[in-house]
């Protein structure tokens, strides 16, 4: 059987008086992309956030990478932390740097290591995600959509996480440069081997770049398993996301 990366179990999360999870079971094993669906307000950017700690269920327990998260301490947590990236939706670069300093920032922030290391691992990160050497002198208000995108992957991967977080990764691209950045990433995880949990609503990701699918709606993880299963679910929820025009022609011709 694979590693388990992440273990949620028994999860019940509450705002005050407003449930959020309701009995959240999900296991995350080494290798799989995970696309984490469902609608606004469904839990998905909290569920996330406990599987790394920054926020703690009302009950129930998360483990990341073999150890329970309530039952660590603080710096330990941070060094699991440490294993995971993350790459925002908005790319979230610091605007006032360089896109060379965007992606040292997290070297030289964690890791000891000398000002050669940093460049030639920069511009290795660069390489990666399929982007020329001299855009690392730009700022972030020169980059085109795509271009933040990858570099706001290049600097996720720049301490090489075992765990990657991706929300919503290909919002604002155009159809072409959404359909080279999930490319990229396929490569990158063919290459690298990492785990990762994709918070996503485009279809065309699910299908090309997701090995496993998770919807969430009523509180609950309604369906999982593989995409062309998933697809077929009899949940409401789900039958509303696939059985579109766009979810057909993505998702229809796939055997239940």
């Amino acid at each position: 059987m694979a590693d388990a990366i992440v273990e949620i179990s028994h999860v019940y999360t509450s705002f005050g008086p407003q449930a959020i999870h309701e009995d959240i079971d999900l296991r995350i094993d080494k290798g799989e992309i995970l696309g984490l669906v469902g609608g606004s307000g469904s839990g998905k950017t909290t569920l996330v956030r406990e599987m790394i700690g920054l926020d703690q269920p009302t009950s129930g327990t998360v483990t990341l990478f073999g150890e329970r998260l309530d039952q660590i301490e603080p710096d330990r947590l941070a060094r699991l932390r440490q294993r995971c990236g993350v790459l925002f939706q908005g790319g979230a670069l610091f605007s006032a740097l360089t896109v060379y300093e965007n992606i040292a920032f997290p070297l030289r922030e964690y890791r000891a290591l000398d000002r050669r290391l940093i460049n030639d691992l920069v511009y290795m990160k660069l390489a990666a995600v399929g982007l020329d050497a001299d855009v690392a002198r730009r700022l972030p208000a020169e980059l085109s959509g795509g271009m933040t995108k990858r570099v706001a992957l290049a600097r996720a991967l720049a301490l090489e996480p075992e765990l990657l977080f991706l929300d919503e990764p290909t919002s604002g691209l155009d159809p072409v440069t959404a359909q080279a950045f999930v490319h990229h990433l396929k490569n990158l995880h063919r290459e690298l081997g990492f785990t990762a949990v994709v918070i996503t609503h485009d279809l065309d990701l699910m299908h090309d770049l997701c090995t496993s699918l998770a919807i969430l709606a009523d509180r609950r993880i309604v369906a999982l398993g593989k995409p062309a299963k998933v697809a077929h679910d009899s949940h409401p929820y789900v039958v509303a996301m696939f059985s579109g025009e766009r979810g057909l022609r993505v998702f229809g011709g796939l055997a239940s």
